[in-house]
């Protein structure tokens, strides 16, 4: 197919229309890598502020160090109601303009964060996390954007490849955040506000670098590189996007791992620096032990996606169980051997990256091409929403019976996810052949 295609880069647009050929394609793939990885880097120096100092600032404002788990859970909770609306922006105008809004609302959230902090304002401060969220949103989303243009046979290196490029803001952004402080020092935005500062003017940056440079569009052109697909307005909305889950056995079996995954991921991890404090750690400690954590979900991303392309989605879920499992077997064991909950946290790490590879890379396989962004807006809120209920519940088992506890929980928490994966491959269909 060599023809030229018309790629509206907005729909009805007079003249935004550009002429794409297959010949084009590989040009355009790196291009749209490129973009995506700049603004996942920029993003990802942004979110890790919202991480660190959240509980920080909501002891600060409220006065209460019993309120400070609040304030992540409102991000969590903001990442996750927004998920869908998103989507639905996305659906109906593109990549583009979805993932702009959703770092401009994250920018707008840190700016209430700092209002909040110099009114002392608490419900202001759980609004602007809230807000807040919708950067996290837009580096989830982008992973499903690198996978728009991707050969099937390597979406998986394709999503792999933008979540790797989370580590280096993530890396990068809690250690701005004291210089970013101090620059407000003496006046009236305290130290602990003012990386709220800098994390929207960030969000703005990588607003910008995408509305700018991600043309055209990587969904629309997929779409108009789609001919065969019935491209209907309703065969894109929610409703289609849940319809389209309900029939294949092989997106619910996607959506089950990402949500899972990261739920376990999740529930085991908050914990863990409680658990490292019990067991006389210092703050250093438990810091090495978090960034060996987030190494091990980010840096390695790359081979879940080449394992991922050649030994098939399912093969890689089956790990993802299985790395989850030895996981939460470790660092449940690991009482005060630090060294033991460290390993424990990196192959928790190494679990969740395989588990969102693979498990994104089937669920973009498993659906008609006009339903992919509702459903990937789907699954987002489904991850976020499973993972903000599983960080609750993680505090209630251990204050009531242990770090031990939490973890096989953990454990049994993999059990459907597991189940579902070799069911599939036990019950080989044409898709999950492909798989």
């Amino acid at each position: 197919m060599t023809n030229a295609l018309d790629a509206p880069d907005t729909p009805g647009g007079p003249g935004a229309a550009v002429s794409v050929t297959v010949a084009d394609l590989p040009r355009l793939r790196r291009r749209t890598s490129a973009v995506l990885i700049a603004g996942q880097i920029l993003g990802g120096l942004g979110v890790p502020i919202g991480i660190a100092l959240a509980p920080v600032l909501a002891t600060e404002v409220s006065g209460s160090e019993s309120l400070s788990g609040l304030a992540p859970t409102a991000s969590v909770t903001g990442t996750a109601l927004l998920s869908l609306p998103l989507a639905a922006l996305m659906t109906a105008r593109g990549r583009r303009p979805g993932l702009v809004v959703a770092y401009l609302i994250g920018a707008f959230g840190a700016g209430l964060v700092v209002l909040a902090t110099v009114v002392g304002s608490f419900p202001l401060l759980l609004l602007g996390m809230a807000c807040f969220g919708a950067g996290s949103s837009a580096n989830l989303q982008a992973r499903f954007a690198a996978a728009d243009l991707a050969e099937p046979d390597r979406r998986g290196r394709a999503i792999s490849t933008v979540i790797w490029a989370t580590t280096i803001g993530s890396v990068l952004g809690p250690n701005v955040a004291a210089p970013a402080g101090r620059v407000f020092r003496g006046t009236a935005v305290s130290e602990t506000a003012g990386p709220f500062v800098w994390a929207a003017g960030i969000f703005v940056l990588a607003a910008l670098v995408v509305a700018v440079l991600l043309r055209p569009d990587p969904l629309l052109t997929a779409r108009a590189l789609a001919p065969g697909e019935n491209q209907e307005a309703g065969n894109r909305s929610l409703r289609a996007g849940l319809a389209a889950v309900r029939a294949s056995p092989m997106a619910r079996l996607a959506l089950v791992t990402v949500a899972v995954s990261h739920t376990a991921m999740v529930s085991i991890m908050v914990m863990t620096p409680v658990d490292l404090g019990h067991h006389g750690a210092d703050l250093q400690l438990i810091g090495l032990v978090i960034s060996g954590h987030i190494a091990g979900m980010y840096a390695f991303s790359p081979v879940m996606g080449r394992l991922a392309d050649r030994f098939g989605r399912l093969s890689v879920i089956g790990l993802a169980a299985g790395l989850l499992a030895c996981a939460a077997l470790l660092a449940g064991t690991a009482g005060a051997a630090h060294g033991r909950t460290a390993a424990g946290l990196f192959v928790l790490g190494l679990g969740w990256s395989a588990g969102m590879v693979a498990g994104s890379a089937l669920l973009t396989d498993s659906v008609p091409q006009p339903a992919r962004a509702a459903v990937q807006g789907l699954s987002d809120l489904v991850m976020n929403a499973s993972a903000g209920v599983g960080g609750v519940v993680a505090g209630v088992i251990v204050s009531q019976a242990g770090y031990g506890w939490l973890n096989l929980a953990g454990a049994c928490l993999l059990l459907p996810m597991a189940g579902l994966a070799l069911r599939r491959s036990l019950r080989p269909t044409p898709q999950s052949r492909q798989a």
